[in-house]
C-alpha cells in the first residue's frame, strides 16, 4: 500500500509524524507541499474525503489569523483552491494519502498505530 505523506518539512508535527513512520518501519513518501504545490484538483479531492474546506483549514495558525477579514471567507470552490494554493501552511498537517483513495489529516501517536496497524 502506497502511503504519501504531504506537509511542510519544517512543521514539527510532520517532523514527528515522519520520525514515527520511520521508527516503526512504515514505507512512506514525503512531499512538501510548498515545494510540490498540490494541484486545484488534488485539493478539491482532500476536501471532499475530509469533510469539506473548513475541515482541512488550522484556524489557529498564524497564517489563518493575519489574512485579511474577506480571505477568510471564501464563497467558492474556486477561491478555496487559491486560498490554499497561496498559502499551503493554512492547510492542517501531516495529509496522509493511502493509495491515492483514502485521505486523512493530523498527527496522534495512536492515530498512526491504529492507522498502519503497528505498536499496538
Amino acid at each position: 500500500m502506497t502511503k504519501t505523506i504531504y506537509g511542510l518539512a519544517n512543521c514539527d508535527t510532520c517532523r514527528k509524524a515522519r520520525k514515527w513512520l520511520d521508527r516503526f518501519g512504515v514505507a512512506h513518501v514525503f512531499i512538501d507541499y510548498r515545494d510540490s504545490p498540490q494541484s486545484p484538483e488534488g485539493l478539491v479531492k482532500w476536501k471532499d474525503a475530509l469533510g469539506g474546506w473548513e475541515a482541512m483549514v488550522n484556524k489557529s495558525s498564524t497564517t489563518w489569523r493575519n489574512l485579511a477579514p474577506q480571505r477568510k471567507t471564501p464563497g467558492s470552490d474556486a477561491e478555496w483552491k487559491l486560498l490554499l494554493r497561496e498559502y499551503p501552511q493554512l492547510i492542517r498537517r501531516p495529509v496522509v494519502v493511502m493509495d491515492d483513495v483514502s485521505v486523512l489529516q493530523g498527527f496522534s501517536d495512536n492515530g498512526f498505530k491504529k492507522l498502519f496497524g503497528v505498536g499496538q
